[in-house]
């Protein structure tokens, strides 16, 4: 009686073992400090030392470099691949490189009228005592913002324009002269560059004369 009740005690005690073993959770790798060797100095995360993070080695140079930067805008370029061909060319020469949206106004010519009459009927009486003089090119504005004004012609350039003027206004008629214009969409590229090594961006980019540049705060 008393070896089986051994015998049993014992097999309990081993079956409990090996449970422990197999199902005791692992200790946490916080939670163990490993002694380093000896005249080895202890590691020490940075966000435990002095309370808090420390500014990262090297910022302070970064800042200083930006210092020495030197920024200019360059535009506006017409179209959308204008400028990219032009930020593709710069890009690998530049330290930094931004696009940017911007509206311009443009000209779209000059225009030679008749201010607008109070009707309908005086406009056209206008244009058949136009046409009694020899003038042949004239429309009568019928709708919109300029109904019942006589458009005496649209002109590139403003001296063709104002020879049309002096024309009509020799013949008895006030004729005017305003310029057309409209807002366009156009690109600007800025770029930082190093202030000892100006950047030739004119040359690397293939500009038009028309592309123009200004300097600006850097960013």
């Amino acid at each position: 009686m008393f070896p089986r009740f051994l015998f049993l005690l014992l097999l309990a005690l081993t079956i409990g073992g090996a449970c422990w073993i197999a199902f005791a959770p692992a200790p946490d790798a916080r939670d163990v400090e490993f002694l380093p060797e000896p005249g080895v100095a202890r590691l020490v995360l940075l966000s435990e030392r002095d309370g808090g993070a420390q500014p990262v080695a090297g910022s302070a140079a970064v800042a200083s470099g930006h210092a020495d930067d030197s920024c200019r805008s360059i535009g506006p370029f017409a179209t959308q691949s204008d400028m990219r061909a032009a930020m593709q060319a710069l890009a690998p020469h530049a330290r930094r490189i931004q696009f940017r949206n911007a509206r311009a106004t443009q000209s779209r010519g000059y225009w030679v009228y008749l201010p607008a009459m109070k009707t309908r009927e005086e406009a056209l009486g206008i244009a058949r005592a136009l046409s009694a003089k020899s003038v042949r090119d004239y429309y009568v504005v019928t709708a919109g913002e300029q109904q019942n004004t006589v458009s005496l012609g649209l002109f590139r350039e403003q001296a063709n324009a104002e020879r049309r003027r002096a024309e009509i206004v020799g013949m008895g008629f006030p004729a005017q002269v305003v310029q057309r214009t409209e807002e366009l969409p156009v690109y600007w590229i800025d770029f930082a560059e190093a202030r000892e090594h100006p950047l030739d961006w004119r040359a690397r980019a293939g500009a038009s004369g028309e592309v123009r540049e200004q300097a600006i705060a850097c960013f």
